[in-house]
């Protein structure tokens, strides 16, 4: 699926493609548990992020030993429930010891939707990226509900307009710029950053990479030092760190 393509129209959102896709399994014998690594003085490993070369955020020690890396959907509801149940617990658990850093990617599965998001939870940086994305998580239900409600015309106009113009009338329509408003992004960045077409093109590729490697068919997916874990939910992500010595 190209999505510099399907990120130009609204896909009918049906919701389709979360709950992860084929898995290499966790079938590996269980590591020794690796040590907890202190943050350098003044510094709280729960508070440290980056953008990373390969597009996404992290979180965490960037040298640490077990890497966790998330793709995921603003607007799949299988992913906004490991947001809401998965977050906290990885966090305060597993990333605050050094132990583990985790990795968001935004995965485009449902288009246009996903595009509006994750331009709008990328628009403040590094800093507000992990608290931005689990409010959204918190709140997704409420914007899921107003982009089903949409009307047929609305989305027949969709058609005829740029990527950045739908996305900005998805923004709109779902409520996510009043979202970021109310926490710290300025109206007009966020529609800067709608309309910003490097940011496009490069949410773009990050999804067209994942899904032409064959490494994601599905959200959530999550990979575990680089092989992908068979796991959706936090009650069988966490299993799987621990067996990785976290």
């Amino acid at each position: 699926m190209k999505f510099r393509l399907a990120i130009a129209v609204l896909p009918l959102i049906a919701l389709a493609g979360c709950g992860g896709g084929d898995s290499a399994g966790n079938s590996n014998a269980p590591a020794k548990p690796v040590a907890a690594v202190p943050a350098p003085a003044g510094q709280n490993w729960a508070e440290t992020s980056a953008q990373t070369p390969e597009g996404g955020y992290r979180l965490g020690n960037p040298n640490a030993p077990i890497k966790l890396v998330e793709y995921g959907s603003r607007t799949c509801p299988t992913c906004g429930q490991f947001g809401r149940e998965g977050m906290e617990p990885l966090i305060k658990n597993y990333v605050s010891t050094g132990k583990v850093s985790y990795e968001f990617r935004d995965f485009l599965v449902h288009g246009a939707p996903d595009l509006a998001a994750a331009l709008l939870g990328t628009c403040g940086g590094a800093q507000p990226f992990f608290p931005l994305l689990e409010q959204m998580y918190q709140n997704q239900s409420d914007y899921l509900d107003k982009l089903q409600k949409i009307s047929p015309e609305a989305q027949a106009k969709f058609a005829s307009m740029k990527p950045n113009e739908v996305a900005t009338a998805l923004a709109e329509q779902m409520g996510l710029i009043d979202f970021v408003k109310q926490r710290g992004i300025p109206e007009a960045k966020a529609r800067a950053c709608l309309n910003d077409q490097a940011k496009l093109e490069a949410a773009a590729k990050l999804s067209d990479d994942a899904a032409g490697s064959g490494t994601v068919t599905g959200t959530p997916t999550f990979l575990i030092n680089d092989k992908k874990v068979d796991a959706v939910s936090w009650s069988q992500l966490e299993p799987a760190l621990k067996g990785a010595g976290g």
